[in-house]
């Protein structure tokens, strides 16, 4: 872990990797230009406005005081009115433009950032926490709101202010100009200093952002664990832990900054009293008037402010910079599982063949399933037995294509799944997990995941194929009964027949199933298996099994064990094995004896 603020030398953003992020941000923001257009001509509106105030006041004075025209000082004081009019509907104006393009391209990222995460296969999420993506998707974007919102509209306000203020300073008198900027060295060798540490320090508080809310979500997601196993108090130190390594790194940002805005702020006020001095000087040898004096100290406000802007905003762009590097590294990850370009349909039946699979998870070495070649004729049903970290339930997942083989080939009638679009692939091959997942909605919404172009006679003949519609009605308000966050107003055995009737709605070749009776009490449990039975008929049924009950109701028997298939066969064949792998299971399953 890396903390104090500090990040992973990987992740480190330099001035140049900075700037391509922001390019590659702005092309995306190309939608939303013509806003952005419209919104700088009212920029210039604001500048020139401006600028014209320390003129009329110079004007003022000059043709007015001095001379005591009182004429030319009511020219001066309506004209003062006038731009500060127009600065204040120019910078409205500004306002409402910049925001409206701003969130529309926060907008569009959240939707294409959230669009990729569901593209990406389960290998990228074995690899990313949950708590760190969901700081990319909030945490990461709000901390750019800043910069779209105001931060680019405010660079260019200020770079034309700063160029428009130099050249009326200079043109009004140049002594003064020059002797005012003799604090310039000083900004730049400070800003030099300040982009160095700036873009560690905000590097590191985007990557504390998303282990705190990593943090976060574990907790809340495992609080019943917490609770019950009396973790409360070590679950609250270490997320204090976390907490204040947050606290550090914002900490550290500030630090940076506060140091370096107050410098900037101390050369405005040296520059004034600079101008100040050197003008008193200049005035009383007739170089110059009093009005240019004050017109030019007005000024500097206008030449320092700019400086102060630029410096705040290159503070906003390092964190937003920090936050789309984070989010175009995950944008950049293609999915290991994804359609190939030629992809055809599968056929709608046909053999399962696993040819000589080997293949190992992205965080471990060790391949957790080696060489391993199975046959399974259209309509058999499997059971796959074997100890925890057998392979068993990886080689569930390959057969569902939720993870590519590293070496050789899974094939539905003669069809490498690979070759595969990936609508058809789901379409026949569906997995059924251990626990039913249903969404906050209705029945009727958690059935349409499966379809969403289904009607509710088309659900309800799914539930019917199962024997779960009379279940179902039982609820007062039928298929539109809310179900809560993760179905909690649901038993376990509703969840499951729920997931199970999603299974029926898509109608599939192939049933991958996790044994979806273990986690079920008893009563529960022979509903839902009688669904179940109804759903495996006519069907090629894969199951990882953890029941003598459901092996003996299978076709053939695949023992895995050490990451490999080490006997197939019926399961009288197996058993009256002497020695076998399958013998020696069955003798722990009689003896109750946990089996993983």
């Amino acid at each position: 872990m890396w903390g104090g603020g500090a990040v992973a030398p990987e992740d480190r953003l330099d001035g140049a990797a900075t700037r391509r992020v922001i390019r590659r941000a702005a092309r995306l923001g190309r939608p939303f230009r013509r806003t952005m257009l419209g919104a700088v001509g009212f920029v210039a509106m604001a500048t020139s406005a401006t600028i014209a105030g320390p003129l009329l006041v110079r004007h003022g004075i000059d043709a007015g005081i001095r001379v005591g025209d009182r004429g030319q000082l009511g020219v001066a004081i309506v004209g003062y009115l006038v731009v500060v009019m127009i600065a204040f509907f120019g910078s409205r104006g500004q306002y409402l433009l910049v925001n409206r393009a701003g969130e529309g391209f926060l907008r569009e990222l959240r939707l294409r950032l959230f669009a990729h995460i569901q593209r990406q296969s389960l290998g990228f999420f074995d690899e990313n926490k949950a708590g760190v993506l969901v700081a990319r998707m909030t945490a990461d974007i709000e901390s750019m709101s800043e910069l779209v919102q105001w931060g680019l509209l405010q660079f260019v306000s200020a770079g034309i202010l700063l160029a428009v203020a130099l050249v009326v300073l200079l043109s009004l008198s140049w002594q003064l100009t020059l002797v005012a900027l003799l604090v310039l060295p000083v900004i730049v060798i400070a800003s030099i200093k300040f982009q160095r540490d700036s873009n560690q320090a905000y590097l590191g508080v985007r990557e504390r952002v998303g282990e705190n809310l990593s943090s976060i979500q574990e907790n809340l997601a495992g609080v019943r664990v917490i609770q019950a196993s009396a973790r409360v108090p070590e679950q609250r130190r270490r997320f204090g832990e976390s907490n204040r390594s947050l606290f550090d790194a914002h900490l550290h940002s500030v630090r940076v900054s506060t140091w370096y805005f107050g410098l900037v702020e101390l050369a405005g006020v040296v520059a004034t009293a600079l101008g100040l001095a050197a003008g008193g000087w200049l005035v009383a040898n007739g170089s110059v008037s009093v009005g240019t004096v004050v017109a030019v100290v007005l000024l500097l406000a206008s030449l320092f402010e700019p400086v102060q802007q630029l410096s705040q905003l290159y503070n906003t762009v390092q964190s937003a910079g920090a936050s789309l590097h984070k989010m175009f590294a995950i944008l950049d990850t293609e999915p290991d599982v994804d359609e190939r370009v030629g992809a055809s349909d599968l056929p709608a039946t046909g053999d399962l063949v696993v040819d000589a699979v080997t293949f190992a998870y992205p965080s471990t070495a060790t391949p957790a399933l080696r060489d391993a070649s199975l046959t399974i004729a259209d309509g058999e049903r499997i059971a796959l037995v074997g100890p925890t970290g057998a392979g068993k339930s990886t080689l569930a997942k390959l057969i569902a294509r939720l993870y590519d083989p590293d070496a050789g080939t899974i094939s539905l009638g003669d069809r490498d799944l690979r070759d595969a679009t990936m609508r058809s692939l789901r379409d026949r091959i569906v997995v059924v997990p251990q626990e039913g997942f249903l969404f906050n909605g209705t029945i009727a919404d958690n059935l349409r995941l499966a379809r969403p172009t289904a009607d509710d006679a088309e659900l309800r003949r799914a539930l019917d194929r199962i024997g779960a519609l009379e279940h179902i009605d039982a609820f007062p308000e039928g298929l539109h009964t809310e179900v809560r966050e993760r179905g909690s107003r649901l038993s376990a055995g509703e969840r499951q027949l729920v997931s199970l009737a999603r299974a029926a709605l898509v109608d599939p070749a192939v049933l991958v199933l996790d044994e979806a009776t273990s986690n079920l009490d008893p009563g529960t449990e022979a509903t839902v298996e009688r669904a179940l039975e109804r759903l495996m008929e006519g069907r090629t049924v894969v199951v990882v099994a953890h029941r003598l009950s459901t092996v003996q109701r299978a076709d053939r028997v695949v023992v895995c064990d050490g990451g490999r298939i080490v006997e197939v066969g019926t399961w009288d064949e197996l058993a009256a094995r002497d020695g076998g792998r399958f013998a020696a299971l069955v003798a722990a399953w009689r003896a109750d004896q946990p089996v993983g």
